[in-house]
């Protein structure tokens, strides 16, 4: 497909990047922790403690020190990481990247089940998990090649009498910590005073040497590990940087809200991204309660708010929000799921500034394409691919399609993954021939390349023979005043094949069945308008704030 996108590109922005001169992740911190020294690097902003760019060098190299030389692991082990938004997070994972070893995120609210099947699969050989979720750890790690362990306590990046007054808190009156049983294991903070005393051996890299295995469900089947190399995660890095860095202003730290988990690929790309111009991030553990969140954005002038399309309508629910210094926003980010036109409408109303639309995936390192800093207002799509990514969208049978038609978003560029970790058969069903990966997702482009997503091809619902896109019933539900959140699935029907049923969060108390039918049929041609309304107190979604659709169609 010819790259019609760029002459869509805004003003200053190259149509390449130069991949191969990227180095390493570790070669990427050094740079930014020697020009930054005095910089906040992260903020925790439960506790207010930050953490300036010399504090994690001296710290993340005393991390890399105690595996290389106490526990003496060689390049290359894959080493579990298992800890909510916490700045040992940083910490930990630039140690071990620097250290030359394959960082496996884990999701801190796995069961025992799932936690077993990444850990086997991945072959990790040493975890750091936070003591709150270590109980998970001791119920599998005897089925698991884990044979190192280093457990961290929620307060061991704070201040001695913080520490001490926390650790009373959410040991003895919160009984927050389930009991545990990991013999061997070290707390964090003993390992960072054993790392101290031991000499760091700084490690060649090449550019495809693993940085993550970063486990998704993929376009198929069970999670399995994307493979991101180094050159891969600083790829994209470079592609975001270039994207939007003539509207980013150099002289001062740039602070970027994380509220996303940071185990999650959204984040991580934020996490890592920040860096390259001494920005700072400040990290937010718990989103999901707003009151809270909103204090902690009251706290700074933030420039920069990656979230999903459900957290930025409780932000923009809350009385409190619209009520924040905007300032400094340049704008805010939305991915993860797609962005609802109602929702993006608000927050340019309430913030005055725009709401980008963005799309990516893990095994992308996640970013493909993004709308454009100077856009004027919400055009309901995922904007132009970035700098050195050519995509296609193509039929079934793999043959590309003309523009204006959809169908499946095939992407080839630098940032794109190994493959999946062990996993060649999985691999070829989702990588073509000619090097492009298949996502799934179901795309149209307009005669600008501007892309929009349809919807996700296993989401689609078939009624009467005709396709049904549940993100399109979702933005007509959402265009409802009564309505705060809305989720559209397939139910299996006698008669039509499958019909469509709405799950809805009010907004207002008076809002009923017939009234939404009624709004339904006003903007959507008969086959499109559900047959069915559940009302629910809050939809079902994953930690990063997804809805959960397959939990749905299980309901419904």
């Amino acid at each position: 497909m010819d790259k019609i996108w760029l002459k869509s590109y805004p003003p200053g922005v190259p149509h390449e990047i130069d991949a191969n001169a990227l180095g390493s992740i570790s070669d990427y911190v050094d740079t930014a922790c020697a020009n930054y020294p005095e910089r906040k690097a992260f903020i925790s902003g439960t506790t207010d403690v930050a953490l300036t760019y010399q504090e994690l060098d001296i710290l993340s190299l005393q991390v890399a020190a105690y595996f290389q030389s106490v526990l003496k692991l060689p390049k290359g082990t894959r080493v579990a990481l298992m800890m909510p938004n916490l700045l040992q997070y940083p910490v930990c994972l630039f140690g071990l990247l620097r250290a030359g070893y394959v960082v496996v995120n884990v999701n801190p609210m796995y069961t025992p089940r799932e936690l077993e099947h990444q850990l086997k699969d991945s072959g990790a050989e040493a975890m750091i998990v936070v003591e709150v979720f270590a109980h998970t750890l001791a119920k599998v790690i005897a089925s698991t090649s884990v044979k190192h362990v280093i457990v961290t306590a929620l307060t061991d990046m704070m201040p001695w009498a913080k520490r001490v007054i926390g650790n009373f808190l959410i040991r003895q009156v919160k009984k927050a910590v389930p009991a545990y049983n990991l013999p061997g294991s070290t707390g964090l903070r003993d390992a960072v005073a054993l790392g101290s005393q031991a000499a760091f051996r700084p490690v060649t890299f090449e550019a495809d040497d693993l940085a993550f295995l970063q486990y998704t469900g993929g376009t198929t089947g069970v999670s399995k590990g994307a493979m991101l190399t180094h050159r891969n995660v600083l790829a994209n890095v470079e592609q975001g940087r270039v994207w939007f860095d003539p509207v980013i202003d150099k002289s001062e730290a740039m602070i970027g809200i994380t509220a996303i988990p940071l185990y999650h690929i959204y984040a991580l790309g934020t996490c890592i991204s920040g860096l390259n111009s001494g920005g700072t991030n400040v990290l937010v553990s718990d989103p999901r309660n707003i009151p809270a969140f909103v204090k902690v954005l009251s706290k700074y002038k933030f420039a920069s708010l990656p979230a999903v399309n459900t957290l930025f309508i409780g932000l923009l629910n809350d009385p409190h929000f619209a009520k924040l210094d905007f300032s400094k926003l340049i704008f805010g980010v939305g991915g993860g799921a797609a962005t609802q036109r109602a929702v993006a409408e608000q927050w340019q109303q309430v913030t005055g500034k725009p709401l980008l639309e963005g799309f990516g995936l893990t095994e992308c390192s996640p970013t493909v394409s993004v709308n454009p800093y100077n856009t004027p207002e919400f055009r309901g799509g995922i904007g132009f691919p970035l700098p050195s990514t050519e995509v296609s969208i193509r039929n079934e049978e793999g043959v590309e399609l003309p523009i204006g038609q959809s169908g499946e978003l095939c992407v080839r560029g630098p940032q794109v993954m190994k493959g999946y970790w062990q996993r060649p058969q999985e691999t070829a069903a989702v990588m073509t021939v000619d090097g492009f990966l298949r996502t799934g997702d179901i795309a149209v482009m307009e005669s600008d390349g501007y892309m929009k997503i349809v919807d996700r091809i296993k989401d689609m619902i078939l009624v009467s023979g005709f396709n049904v896109y549940p993100n399109e019933i979702e933005e007509v539900v959402m265009t409802h005043p009564g309505v705060l959140e809305v989720a559209a699935v397939g139910k299996k029907s006698e008669d039509t094949g499958e019909k469509i049923k709405i799950f809805v969060v009010k907004k207002s108390p008076a809002l009923t069945e017939a009234m939404l039918i009624s709004h339904c049929r006003e903007n959507l041609t008969a086959y499109k308008i559900p047959r069915e309304v559940e009302f629910l107190n809050e939809l079902p979604k994953s930690p990063v704030g997804k809805v959960l659709r397959r939990e749905l169609r299980d309901r419904a």
